[in-house]
């Protein structure tokens, strides 16, 4: 799971502390209705920050044209030796309705600056908790770098570009799977968005959706994708339910009360 949250986006694995930051999306009717608490309170996970909507506390960060320049000459996919989701590096890109999109394993000599000015967004920070030097950033990238492959931290990159970090995990191995009945290779995802001039557009459901399929199409043991948004971000948990994930339940995680979203092979063609 991620850092603090997963909402997207830890000694519950590095994955799941971690709260996406995704782009306030408007919730539909029937979506809203089965995200709303209930009557026993249920728990919802936010994921991403509301979006950053204020520009005066929300820091718009441009990345410079040498560090795109990183990835628009990488050519040689990631490895697929160490990790236990079958070798997110060489999954490869997929198309999406917004453009192609590309999960790349971090590396932090490389990655390290930009992901740690996202992490100190104030919209980000807020639900990651990692605002503060590089060295908070690094110590929870390595954390996962050098585990046993249950948690793949990633730049997505849109058309070649950098514009958002992800955390593929094995929810079935980490700490979540004590709080809700896990089934053998179900996979969690972690989302933040890096730019706020990328949230609002309907970027974060549009990728959701597209890892949540890659992962489907490139791990065929796994029959759900999974991820927990903290209840308090409606904007990352109405992009999951626009993504086709659905509200299994809310539950209390140790630093969060989350939002448990569901997406199912089974109904991949129904939501």
């Amino acid at each position: 799971m991620s850092p603090a949250d997963a909402g997207a986006a830890t000694d519950q694995a590095p994955a799941a502390t971690g709260a996406p930051v995704l782009d306030p999306e408007p919730i539909p009717m029937a979506a809203a209705a089965a995200a709303a608490p209930g009557p026993s309170g249920a728990d919802l996970r936010p994921g991403p920050a509301e979006a950053g909507t204020d520009s005066e506390d929300t820091l718009d960060l441009h990345l410079p044209d040498d560090f795109v320049a990183l990835f628009a000459e990488r050519t040689v996919p990631g490895s697929a030796v160490d990790d236990l989701l079958g070798g997110v590096g060489d999954w490869g890109a997929t198309a999406t309705p917004v453009g192609a999109f590309q999960l790349v394993p971090v590396q932090v000599e490389r990655d390290l600056p930009v992901i740690g000015r996202w992490m100190n967004d104030p919209a980000v920070a807020e639900y990651w908790q990692l605002a503060g030097p590089q060295s908070v950033t690094e110590a929870h990238l390595r954390a996962q770098l050098d585990g046993d492959g249950r948690s793949v931290p990633c730049l997505g990159l849109l058309e070649g570009t950098p514009m958002s970090y992800w955390e593929i995990y094995r929810a079935d191995l980490d700490p979540l799977a004590r709080h809700y009945p896990a089934r053998p290779h179900d996979t969690g995802v972690h989302l933040l968005i890096g730019s706020v001039t990328d949230r609002g557009r309907g970027l974060g459901s549009a990728l959701l959706r597209a890892v949540a399929d890659l992962i489907l199409d490139k791990r065929l043991s796994c029959s759900r994708v999974v991820a927990e948004p903290d209840l308090r971000n409606a904007p990352s948990v109405a992009a999951f339910l626009t993504a086709g994930f659905r509200f299994a339940a809310e539950v209390d995680l140790p630093d969060k009360r989350a939002a448990l979203v569901i997406r199912d092979r089974s109904l991949r063609e129904l939501l």
